[in-house]
């Protein structure tokens, strides 16, 4: 087997952006959900599986081009790129250093339900400002400028953001 392995396959994919956050790797994403090497007559394939935050997202095509120039850029003679629809992509899948990125970018990361104590069966969902932490935060549109974006108002800063929803 060449002296690739998962690792560096790995570490390659961590310089993978998303398209629509460029703040936020693949692996900060959670997409990723396999890498595996194979080798025949010296040549390496890598299959990567990855899995759309959105059924039809329109930049999975466009990250699965970035991964396959990385990879090949690399050494990787072959890179099949298979999306896995089943189970669902969530914002549980995101990484802690990923939602922490979010937030720095200006955009407030995933809130739980479960962790949210102000939010009840029948009540709005508390959206922190990423600026100025308020939870005075108005819901302005369900969605921004991508499908997995809402657009909310600080009451407090005045700012407009955006908030990465939960799913």
């Amino acid at each position: 087997m060449s002296k690739i392995t998962q690792e560096d396959v790995y570490g390659w994919l961590d310089d993978v952006s998303d398209p629509e956050v460029p703040v936020l790797t693949v692996l900060d994403m959670g997409i990723i959900r396999n890498v595996q090497l194979s080798e025949d007559n010296g040549e390496v394939t890598a299959t990567i599986t990855i899995t759309p935050t959105y059924s039809g997202c329109p930049a999975m095509d466009v990250i699965g081009m970035n991964i396959r120039m990385a990879l090949l850029s690399r050494g990787i003679s072959h890179v099949v790129i298979e999306q896995q629809l089943s189970p669902a992509w969530t914002t549980d899948w995101m990484s802690a250093d990923g939602k922490k990125k979010l937030k720095e970018y200006g955009i407030a990361p995933p809130q739980h339900a479960a962790a949210n104590s102000k939010t009840g069966l029948f009540s709005k969902e508390v959206v922190p400002c990423p600026r100025c932490e308020s939870e005075d935060t108005q819901l302005v549109s369900q969605f921004g400028p991508t499908s997995c974006k809402a657009l909310y108002k600080c009451n407090s800063c005045k700012e407009p953001f955006e908030y990465f929803k939960c799913h």
